[in-house]
């Protein structure tokens, strides 16, 4: 187990890489880049008028969806391996494993719960047994499980399933002991959002004039309005 203040430093310092990346992500950001994924009629049909608008609207969206694959991979993943005493799995689809005298448990960390589609799952249930079978040697019994690290989760027929899947509360106490870990993690991180927010805001605005810049050079007649057709022709228009 480990000590409060061991925890508390594995935190920050999880948070900081998490700060890191989130913050070279958007400085690195293309205008271009985002504004082929969204809608351009949806923009036009809610009545933007505004380039700072758009933009905003898309650094929010991006960002959001974004912060969710970083935080998994910066903040979760690399947690659930240090409070758990596992290792990081050599197998494909299996993020961490801990093996005792009789057990093997692998385990898949999701950040949410809502991950899976049908083919997604299935490839799941083929990386599990993949690593089963080149464990049978061992003669251990081969524990799968998929945590997500926040939400909750129905678990289907335990006898039936092809792995367990556990969620928030259940999925912390089930790799450190302790029920109420779930909530030492938002505890531990103290002051660190705090801390960051100063240079995140700044790479924000500084992202938010380097796209609106862009924007009305692109996508702006000389009066300054938006050019939906413009708009449309970058986002929909035939190679």
């Amino acid at each position: 187990m480990r000590s409060p203040k061991e925890l508390e430093n594995k935190i920050g310092e999880l948070l900081d890489e998490f700060y890191r990346r989130r913050t070279e992500k958007i400085k690195t950001l293309r205008l271009k880049d985002t504004l082929k994924r969204k809608n351009p009629y949806l923009f036009r049909a809610i009545g933007i008028q505004k380039a700072s608008e758009i933009v905003e609207s898309l650094l929010t969206a991006y960002m959001s969806s974004s912060d969710e694959g970083i935080f998994g991979d910066a903040f979760f993943e690399p947690l659930a391996k240090y409070v758990s005493g596992g290792v990081v799995s050599p197998s494909e689809g299996v993020d961490v494993a801990i093996e005792t005298a009789t057990t093997y448990t692998a385990i898949a960390v999701k950040s949410g719960p809502s991950v899976f589609n049908s083919q997604s799952r299935k490839r799941q249930i083929d990386d599990f047994r993949a690593l089963e079978n080149r464990l049978r040697k061992l003669r251990k019994h081969f524990d799968p499980i998929v945590g997500y690290c926040y939400g909750k989760k129905r678990q289907r027929n335990t006898d039936t399933a092809p792995f367990r899947e556990l969620a928030g509360q259940a999925f912390w106490e089930e790799i450190t002991g302790d029920p109420d870990f779930y909530l030492k993690i938002v505890r531990m991180m103290k002051e660190k959002p705090q801390e960051h927010s100063v240079e995140f805001k700044k790479a924000w605005d500084a992202a938010v004039n380097r796209f609106t810049h862009e924007f009305i050079e692109s996508f702006c007649d000389e009066n300054g309005n938006i050019d939906w057709e413009s708009l449309v022709k970058f986002n929909s228009g035939k190679n």
